[in-house]
Order: structure tokens, then C-alpha cells, then sequence
């Protein structure tokens, strides 16, 4: 493919791309706003599901850029909300662990959910071949941007 033709086409996919991610956030900040959670705590509370509580506060303000101060209040407000609890850490009891509660592990379920049926709404209308197709590239550049 010549190069002034891959440009242009590397052009318009990162347009789609962006266009559709930013979509994606309006469309999920709109779903949050039926549920007791602000982007960020939700941004939080995923990171935490997905590491299966063993993070703490610093290596969660590291996976989210965020100052620990910032992180401390975002976990503050989801422990009065009763979605996370600090544990203290079994083997050393200085160190101090976020677990995600039942609350928190439902509270996700429900947002994913929502999320899952938007996209799914989104890609009603196209054939099983087309929505394959779009499983197949996004799972494949998925893989090539985690390397």
C-alpha cells in the first residue's frame, strides 16, 4: 500500500476510534449517573475488581495517575457507600489493603451490564459476519496495543 494511502487510512481510524471512545464515555458516564458512583470512584472500583483486592492505596494512585491524596478521598467516599473496606494486610499490618465489597462487586456487574446492552443496541441492525468481523480486529488490536 503506498504511503500517502496508509496515512490517510491510520488518519481515519484513529478518528474512529476516538469518535467511538468518546461516545463510549458519554454514553457510560450517562449509565453512571443512574447509580450512586462518579467516573472516577467507578474507574477505581474496576481497577480494584480486577486485581481481586490485593492493591494498595499507592499502587492504586500509580494504575490510575492520580495523587494518593486524591485516591484516599475518592476510597473515603466508596467506604461510606459501603463498595470498598481497607484491610490490613495479614502479613504485614503497616500495609493496608482495599477490598472491594459485595456492594462494590454488584455495583459493577450493573454498570458492565449497562454498558454491554448500549453496545449491543449499538450493533443491532448489522450482520453476524460484520459484528465478528469487528470482534476479531478489535481483540486483535487490543493484543498488539497490550505488547
Amino acid at each position: 500500500m503506498k504511503k500517502d494511502v496508509l496515512d490517510e487510512k491510520v488518519i481515519g481510524i484513529e478518528e474512529n476510534f476516538r469518535n467511538a471512545s468518546w461516545r463510549i464515555k458519554l454514553k457510560g458516564r450517562e449509565i453512571l449517573g443512574d447509580f450512586d458512583i462518579t467516573p472516577p470512584q467507578f474507574n477505581a472500583l474496576y481497577m480494584l475488581t480486577c486485581d481481586d483486592g490485593n492493591m494498595t492505596i499507592g499502587e492504586l494512585s500509580s494504575k490510575m495517575y492520580l495523587a494518593c491524596s486524591t485516591v484516599t478521598d475518592l476510597l473515603d467516599r466508596m467506604e461510606r457507600n459501603q463498595l470498598v473496606a481497607r484491610v490490613k494486610d495479614e502479613k504485614d499490618r503497616r500495609v493496608v489493603r482495599i477490598k472491594v465489597l459485595e456492594k462494590g462487586h454488584n455495583m459493577i456487574e450493573d454498570v458492565l451490564e449497562n454498558r454491554r446492552k448500549y453496545i449491543a443496541e449499538t450493533l443491532d441492525g448489522l450482520s453476524d459476519d460484520m459484528i465478528d468481523s469487528v470482534f476479531e480486529v478489535m481483540k486483535m488490536l487490543n493484543e498488539k496495543m497490550s505488547i
